[in-house]
């Protein structure tokens, strides 16, 4: 029997057409895009924006980012976070998607709320998965804040990574027109790489 390559292991990419065809104006649905909340959720409204950038310092223009985070109480949207002391809102979705293909800057953005901590002694943070033409298996990394200081000072994961490479995880807060805005762009290679994680 022959074995064919799944698209993972293939360079795509796949994203725009498969994963956020209405971002791409195609006629399909999908099960995420870029909005994490729907009316009225507990916590402060925040909005996650960047680029990402190859080796030689461009904009990639046809990348898709992936976030999962808890919300404001510090609990997943997932069936095996039951725990009733962190209130879950009906109105957010933990989960979402976005390709860097539709906007002038090639840039990502979601709307959301600023996650709660997972657990005592950890500081909040979003997982992000990278999907890029050329890469073989989605990279996976986080964000931080760098507004929660002490947190990310205690914080066990980040405390793994080298000091002088933990800014790359960190993101950075703007009080805009529109509301909060936090600034992370991912470098997947060169002087500023992002640290991403061995999942």
């Amino acid at each position: 029997m022959t074995m064919k390559q799944t698209p993972s292991q293939t360079v795509g990419p796949y994203f725009a057409y498969g994963l956020t065809p209405q971002q791409y104006h195609y006629p399909f649905s999908q099960i995420a895009g870029s909005q994490l909340v729907q009316g009225e959720v507990k916590g402060e409204r925040i909005r996650i924006t960047g680029q990402v950038f190859d080796g030689q310092g461009e904009r990639v223009d046809d990348a898709m980012i992936e976030i999962w985070q808890a919300n404001a109480a510090g609990r997943f949207k997932h069936p095996l976070d039951q725990r009733a002391e962190r209130p879950l809102d009906d109105g957010f979705l933990g989960f979402g998607r976005c390709g860097t293909g539709t906007s002038t800057d090639q840039s990502f953005s979601f709307d959301t709320v600023k996650p709660g901590a997972a657990q005592d002694g950890h500081a909040p943070f979003i997982t992000v998965v990278v999907f890029l033409r050329g890469l073989l298996s989605h990279a996976y990394t986080r964000i931080y804040f760098a507004d929660e200081a002490a947190a990310n000072e205690a914080d066990p994961v980040l405390n793994k990574v080298p000091a002088e490479r933990r800014q790359t995880l960190i993101a950075h807060r703007a009080d805009t027109a529109t509301g909060v805005e936090y600034r992370f762009d991912i470098h997947m290679q060169g002087p500023q790489e992002t640290v991403f994680f061995d999942v």
